[in-house]
Order: structure tokens, then C-alpha cells, then sequence
């Protein structure tokens, strides 16, 4: 059996940047030691916009410029990129909530193999539980779980709220 871990937008400007919250601080040593004793193949999605990203349904919704392509708050949280870096992992990057490209990236990787997949990350409410749902309703047979001390939300009440809807679809929270 494979196992694979995906690690959501742990860029810059999700902990401590323009979005950044002291919960997405605090996750980031946990995250690191989660990463660094992973044992499985990593995949990291990269949340990533441009230059009119205020001119986006997004941007129009959400009026904080963020996760720019290439800008300093795109980047990996540094911690972060080192533990990735010394694992090794594939970037993922994606331009809405949910990666339509992970499940194919999974699916090829698994080559046929069973596989279990864990999100940790950020957001939970947001980004993380967009990708757990993708992937549950491309795998529905597939154990698929999240870490919710490696993940953190825009606020801990829509932390607890997703964690308590991806319970209500099926996926595991450890």
C-alpha cells in the first residue's frame, strides 16, 4: 500500500503573511515533525494567483492581494520548505480552493496500487477541505484523513466547523 501526504499551501503568506493568523503559527513546528516523519510519497499545492488577482471572482470576494506567483509570500513557510526539501515532495500548483491536478498526480503515482492519503495545512476551512472533499469524491474508497493539529483555519470556530464536515463525508481526522 502507498501512502501519500498532502501538504496545503503552507506558503508565506498564509502564516504569517497577508492571511496569516497566530493558529497557522502555531501548527507550523507540527507540520514540520509531520512532514519529516512522513513515510510515503509528498505532494505540496502551492495556492497561486497574479497580478489581477483583484480583478478575480476571488479577489472580488476576498480583497487581500495574496499567494502572488513568485512574490515573497508565495513562497513555502521556511520551516516548511526544509522539512519538504530534505523528503522530497512534488509542487502542486493550483489557482482555485481545490487542485482538479491532485487526483491525476495521485492516480498516477499509486500505479495501481491501493494508497491512503492525509492532508495537513491551511486553511482548514478553505483550502484543505476543498482538496479532502476532490479527492473523496474521486476516491471514494480510499482512506483519506486530516491531521487537525497540523492544520489550521481562518478562525478556530471554522477550523472545529470543517473539521466536523469532512467527519460528516467520510474522511478521518486524527
Amino acid at each position: 500500500m502507498k501512502h501519500f501526504l498532502i501538504v496545503v499551501d503552507m506558503q508565506k503568506d498564509f502564516v504569517d503573511g497577508a492571511l496569516g493568523t497566530k493558529e497557522a503559527c502555531a501548527i507550523v513546528p507540527a507540520a514540520v515533525e509531520k512532514i519529516r516523519g512522513f513515510d510515503g510519497e509528498i505532494f505540496a499545492t502551492f495556492d497561486t494567483h497574479f497580478a489581477n488577482y483583484m480583478e478575480t471572482a476571488e479577489g472580488r470576494k476576498l480583497p487581500v492581494p495574496h499567494c502572488i506567483k513568485d512574490t515573497d509570500g508565495w513562497q513555502l513557510d521556511s520551516r516548511i520548505a526544509a522539512a519538504l526539501d530534505e523528503k522530497g515532495y512534488t509542487p502542486v500548483e493550483k489557482h482555485t480552493f481545490g487542485s482538479t491536478d491532485l487526483p491525476k498526480l495521485l492516480f498516477r503515482a499509486a500505479d495501481g496500487d491501493d494508497f491512503t492519503v492525509e492532508l495537513i495545512g491551511l486553511c482548514t476551512d478553505i483550502c484543505v477541505i476543498s482538496n479532502a472533499l476532490l479527492l473523496k469524491a474521486v476516491f471514494p474508497e480510499v482512506p483519506i484523513a486530516a491531521d487537525a493539529a497540523c492544520c489550521a483555519g481562518v478562525t478556530p470556530e471554522k477550523h472545529e466547523a470543517a473539521l466536523e464536515t469532512m467527519r460528516s463525508c467520510q474522511i478521518d481526522i486524527i
